[in-house]
């Protein structure tokens, strides 16, 4: 709880934030919950109508992740990378990356921004529907992460220190404050969690290496040259991964203007990268989860148009499991591995 930050969406309360944090372990734990399961059960509302298929013929509730729940932590300190998922999408949505990245020993913290995500599960049963502010609310939602990030940052500070930032005081692994190596902080996220690593990135020295899946940086302003991240730019690395369009053009630097105008003002290590066949959501689950429903069910083909496109969900996981923690590697290890950015895999396009 950020106390005496008045929520932006829901006013006279105290900002709340549910988080969830994945790190190497020492042993294996009963697999944890893939959403939480009152979060699974909105989730599951809007899905089956995305998917035109009756309530429960997708068991959200009893998803499991390949994480456990409250596992021993595994010593040794490690770098820190925030994770911060789209516009009204819930942290679970982005699993398969995190793990990846957890499992390549780094400990990474992912974010439900509350109100704005579709349902957050707090302790005690307590659910947060969507609840957003007569629009234009783009400019409120985004300083709202921005702001939820940077909280999220001091709460490590203070686990990292010995306390426990958990509003209820609940029990935390023994040993995950000293894990945390917060002089190696990166931040990634799709779509507007992108834009909100980018800003986070621009704005405050303790991220030192920053990707943005797929988000348009010029959010919220009519002009992009307005918005002071994209005017500003950084010296800091940037890893961009586009999508390919569903109209003529791939997401790149030379198509977006808000990511031309950042590029151009920027003068740090710089990569664009783009998944040709792939779309908006295949940076996260989706990519994987469109095409195991089809195999039980037919799946609305404007709906795998739109969500993943054309793309093989192996070979799309493959470019994200290879230049995802290559990036984090590089700039946060200082283990560079100059191949991988020399030459593009098959399914992805090196812009520049």
């Amino acid at each position: 709880m950020d106390r005496g930050r008045e929520d932006p969406f829901v006013g006279g309360r105290d900002r709340e934030l549910m988080v969830s944090v994945w790190y190497p372990a020492a042993r294996r734990t009963a697999p944890a919950a893939y959403l939480p399961p009152l979060t699974a059960e909105v989730y599951a509302e809007g899905a089956a109508i995305a998917l035109q298929q009756p309530v429960g013929t997708v068991d959200w509730v009893g998803a499991r992740s390949h994480a456990g729940l409250l596992a021993p932590v595994l010593p040794g300190k490690r770098p820190v990378v925030l994770f911060s998922p789209g516009f009204g999408v819930p942290r679970g949505l982005a699993s398969i990356s995190v793990a990846e990245l957890a499992s390549r020993g780094y400990v990474v913290v992912t974010v439900d921004h509350t109100y704005e995500a579709a349902a957050v599960e707090f302790p005690g049963g307590r659910v947060a529907l969507q609840t957003l502010p007569p629009a234009p609310y783009a400019l409120r939602a985004r300083s709202t992460r921005y702001d939820d990030l940077r909280f999220v940052l001091d709460c490590l500070e203070q686990l990292a220190r010995g306390d426990n930032p958990d509003a209820d005081r609940r029990h935390l692994p023994p040993g995950l404050g000293t894990v945390l190596d917060l002089h190696r902080i990166g931040a990634y996220g799709h779509s507007a969690g992108g834009l909100s690593s980018i800003d986070l990135l621009v704005g405050d020295p303790r991220i030192r290496a920053a990707i943005d899946l797929d988000g348009e940086l010029g959010y919220g302003y009519d002009d992009p040259a307005d918005c002071p991240t994209v005017a500003k730019g950084t010296g800091r690395p940037f890893l961009l991964m586009g999508s390919g369009a569903i109209g003529p053009g791939p997401h790149d630097h030379r198509t977006d203007p808000s990511w031309g105008l950042f590029w151009n003002n920027s003068n740090g290590w710089k990569r664009d990268l783009n998944l040709p066949d792939g779309r908006h959501y295949s940076f996260v689950d989706h990519q994987a989860l469109i095409p195991w429903f089809q195999r039980f069910f037919p799946v609305p083909p404007d709906l795998v148009e739109n969500t993943v496109g054309t793309a093989d969900a192996g070979k799309v996981l493959r470019a994200l499991r290879s230049y995802v923690p290559a990036f984090f590697d590089q700039h946060l290890r200082h283990r560079p591995t100059p191949a991988i950015w020399r030459r593009a895999l098959p399914e992805t396009a090196f812009i520049a």
